[in-house]
C-alpha cells in the first residue's frame, strides 16, 4: 500500500475534528477571508488594512544555523531590494513557532515556511505561498527518511521498539507528522508505549545526533542531510537509511496576505527573475536531490494536498490560539 493510501486509511479510521477537508475558508482563522476558494487568505478589500512597510523582513525556515543562511540568502535579498525598491532584512528565526508568530503579529512579511508548517502558516498567520525551489527540469521535493548509524542494532523499523526516536518539532512534516502516522498505521507502534519520542528542535540537530550516536534513530528530511554532507558537516557513512517515504513538496515561499498588492506582485517578480548562476543560493541548494536551481510557481491548494492528508491522519487542528 502506498504511503498516501496508508494515510487515507489511517484518516478514515480516526475520529477527526479537522476542518481543513471541508473547504478553504473553513480552515482559516476567522479574521481571514477566502472568497475565491484557493484555500489562502485574500488581500483585504479595505485599503486601510493593507501594509506597505519601508523594510521587508524575510525569514527562512529554521532548519539549520541561521548565520549560515543569512549569507546564503544575501544575494537574493539584494535582488529583492532592487526589484521592490524596499530595504530587505534577514530575520534569523530559531524555531517554527517563532516564525509563525512573527508573521501572525505583523513582524514578518516574506518567508519560506517548511513543508509541515505551511498549512498552519496559511491558516493562522495569513501566509500566501506562491513558489518553491525546483530543478531546471522542474523536478522538486524531498523524502522523509528514518535514519540510524552503523552498529546501532537498528536494521529495520521494528528495531526501534524500546529505543529513542528523535523527531524535530511537532509542526514538521518529515520531522514528526509523517513518521508518526507511518509508525502508527503501518507498524502499529505508538509513541511512549513502543518507543520513546525525543525532540531535537531542528533537522540538523537530529542528523548530527544520529551521526554522533546520541540517538539510535531519527526522522529527518533527506534534503537537509544532503546539504550537510555537501558542506562536510557529517560524513555520508555516518548514517544509514532504514525507511524512505514518497516525495513531498519542499519549503514554500510567499508573503503575508495584507501586503499591498502592488508590493506583493514585486515580491513575486523578485523570486521569478532571480538569476541563480554562480550565487551562494545555487551552491547551497544544488546539492539536493533533485537539485534546486530555480523558483517555480505553486499553489497551496494543489501542491500541499498530500501534507493536508497527513495532518488529517494525525488529527491535527489548525485552530489558532
Amino acid at each position: 500500500m502506498s504511503f498516501v493510501k496508508t494515510l487515507a486509511a489511517f484518516a478514515g479510521a480516526t475520529a477527526l475534528s479537522l476542518v481543513l477537508s471541508v473547504g478553504g475558508a473553513a480552515a482559516l482563522d476567522p479574521r481571514f477571508k477566502d472568497a475565491d476558494g484557493d484555500m489562502v487568505a485574500d488581500a483585504p478589500t479595505n485599503p486601510a488594512e493593507l501594509i506597505d512597510p519601508p523594510t521587508l523582513i524575510f525569514a527562512y525556515t529554521p532548519v539549520e544555523d541561521p548565520a549560515v543562511y543569512a549569507k546564503v540568502w544575501d544575494e537574493f535579498l539584494k535582488h529583492m531590494e532592487k526589484v521592490t525598491g524596499k530595504k530587505v532584512q534577514f530575520f534569523p528565526v530559531q524555531s517554527n513557532a517563532a516564525q509563525l508568530e512573527a508573521m501572525r503579529a505583523g513582524r514578518l512579511h516574506v518567508a519560506g515556511f517548511n513543508t509541515g508548517s505551511n498549512p498552519i502558516a496559511v491558516a493562522c498567520s495569513g501566509f500566501v505561498p506562491f513558489t518553491m525551489m525546483a530543478s531546471n527540469k522542474d523536478e522538486f521535493g524531498y523524502e522523509m527518511e528514518i535514519i540510524t548509524y552503523p552498529g546501532s542494532g537498528v536494521e529495520k523499523i521494528e528495531d526501534i521498539k524500546g529505543k529513542k526516536l528523535a523527531f524535530t518539532s511537532e509542526t514538521s512534516n518529515s520531522g514528526f507528522k509523517a513518521p508518526s502516522a507511518l509508525l502508527a498505521q503501518e507498524f502499529k507502534m505508538e509513541a511512549k508505549k513502543d518507543y520513546e519520542p525525543v525532540f531535537s528542535g531542528k533537522h540538523d540537530n537530529s542528523i548530527i545526533g544520529v551521526a554522533n550516536k546520541d540517538y539510535p534513530a531519527a526522522a529527518i528530511a533527506n534534503s537537509v542531510k544532503a546539504r550537510m554532507i555537501a558542506r562536510n558537516v557529517i560524513k555520508p557513512e555516518a548514517t544509514k537509511v532504514i525507511y524512505k517515504s514518497q516525495t513531498f513538496p519542499t519549503t514554500g515561499y510567499g508573503y503575508v496576505y495584507n501586503l499591498k498588492p502592488e508590493l506583493a506582485a514585486k515580491v513575486k517578480e523578485a523570486f521569478f527573475s532571480f538569476k541563480w548562476d554562480g550565487t551562494a543560493l545555487q551552491k547551497e541548494f544544488a546539492s539536493a536531490e533533485p537539485p534546486q536551481e530555480k523558483f517555480i510557481p505553486i499553489t497551496f491548494k494543489q501542491h500541499w494536498e498530500v501534507v493536508r492528508q497527513i495532518d488529517k491522519a494525525m488529527n491535527v487542528s489548525y485552530a489558532c490560539k
